[in-house]
C-alpha cells in the first residue's frame, strides 16, 4: 500500500516537471519582446491609473502611445503638459500644448435657491436616485447631492457641500480625468478650461424649462431669456433649449453677461472685485441772490414834540 502511494506521488512529480520542461520551451519560442520604450514612458507617467486619457490605465496608455505614430489623441490629464513633454522627448516627438482643465458642477440649485418638495429616504446614490424619480425638488435637471462623483475622484477634489446641498470642486486639487463627469446621471459636471489665472465665466444652469418653470424650481435658474447672448460682443453664448451655454473658446471674460443675467445664472470666478464705481460730483451750490439793502428807517416824531 506505501509503494502505491509512493509511485503514484512519484509519476505525479515527473509529470509537473515534464509539463514545466514544454511550458517553458513554448513560452521562448512564442515570447514577444516588449519595446523598452514602453516601460520608460510608463515610468514617467504619475502611475494614477485613473482612466482620463481613455485608456484602460498607465500601462496601457504607454503601450499605444508607443506604437501610435504620432501624439495626436494621447492625453494625460493628471500629468498635463509636463509630462506630456517628457514623453514626446523620450520618444522623439513633438506634442502640442493644451489649456488646462477643470471640472465645473454646471447647477446652483441651494437649499437657499432651490426648496426641497419631498424627503428621499432611500439608497444613497445619485444613480438609484436618477433611476426612481426625477429628484427631491422642484427642478428635474440638478444636483442630487448624493455625491456619486465624490465616490469616484480619486483626487480628494469634490465634494458635496453639506450645508449647499451642491457637490464643489476644489479647482487646486482637480486633475480633469473626467471620472466625476462619467459618474454623475445628470450630466450636469462637465470639463472647461481653467481660463487665464484660473478665471471662468459660466452659465450655472442646465434646466431645459421654459422660464417660468424654472423659475419656479430655482431662483437662481437659467430661464432662457436671452439677455446675455445680446449683450456678449464676441458671439460666445447661444441659447438653446430655454438654457444659456457659454462657448469657453470664444469667451473674452468681459463679465457683460454676468452683469445682464437677471436670476444670477451666470458665475463669474477668481476675479477681483470689480472697482466702485466713481462717485459722481456734487453740482456747485448756486450762489443766493445778495439781500436788498434795508430801507432806512424814519424816526418818527415824539409825540411832546407835536
Amino acid at each position: 500500500m506505501t509503494g502505491t502511494i509512493l509511485f503514484t506521488i512519484a509519476c505525479l512529480v515527473a509529470l509537473g516537471l515534464l509539463f514545466a520542461v514544454v511550458l517553458y520551451f513554448v513560452a521562448q519560442k512564442f515570447k514577444v519582446e516588449e519595446d523598452p520604450r514602453i516601460a520608460t514612458v510608463e515610468s514617467i507617467l504619475p502611475g494614477a491609473n485613473c482612466g482620463g486619457c481613455g485608456q484602460a490605465g498607465c500601462h496601457a496608455f504607454a503601450e499605444n502611445v508607443v506604437k501610435a505614430p504620432g501624439m495626436d489623441g494621447f492625453f494625460c490629464p493628471v500629468g498635463g503638459n509636463p509630462v506630456m513633454t517628457k514623453i514626446a522627448e523620450a520618444l522623439g516627438r513633438a506634442v502640442e500644448e493644451k489649456a488646462p482643465m477643470v471640472a465645473v458642477v454646471r447647477c446652483n440649485g441651494t437649499f437657499a435657491n432651490r426648496a426641497r418638495t419631498n424627503e428621499y429616504d432611500g439608497y444613497a446614490s445619485c444613480k438609484v436616485m436618477a433611476g426612481l424619480y426625477a429628484g427631491d425638488t422642484g427642478c428635474k435637471f440638478g444636483c442630487l447631492g448624493k455625491g456619486d462623483c465624490e465616490a469616484a475622484c480619486k483626487f480628494d477634489a469634490i465634494h458635496v457641500d453639506p450645508e449647499k446641498g451642491v457637490a464643489t470642486v476644489d479647482q487646486d486639487k482637480c486633475t480633469a480625468c473626467g471620472a466625476c463627469v462619467k459618474a454623475c446621471p445628470k450630466g450636469i459636471i462637465e470639463l472647461r478650461a481653467k481660463g487665464l489665472k484660473n478665471r471662468r465665466v459660466t452659465v450655472m444652469c442646465i434646466n431645459k424649462d421654459k422660464g417660468a418653470v424654472t423659475r419656479k424650481a430655482c431662483t437662481a435658474g437659467c430661464i432662457g431669456c436671452g439677455k446675455c447672448a445680446k449683450t456678449c460682443p464676441f458671439g460666445a453664448i447661444t441659447v438653446e433649449n430655454n438654457v444659456a451655454y457659454i462657448d469657453f473658446t470664444k469667451c473674452k471674460l468681459c463679465r457683460k453677461c454676468v452683469d445682464e443675467c437677471p436670476t444670477h445664472a451666470i458665475q463669474a470666478v477668481n476675479f477681483p472685485p470689480k472697482p466702485a464705481a466713481p462717485a459722481t460730483p456734487a453740482a456747485p451750490a448756486t450762489p443766493a441772490a445778495p439781500a436788498a439793502p434795508a430801507k432806512p428807517v424814519t424816526p418818527k416824531p415824539d409825540e411832546k414834540d407835536v
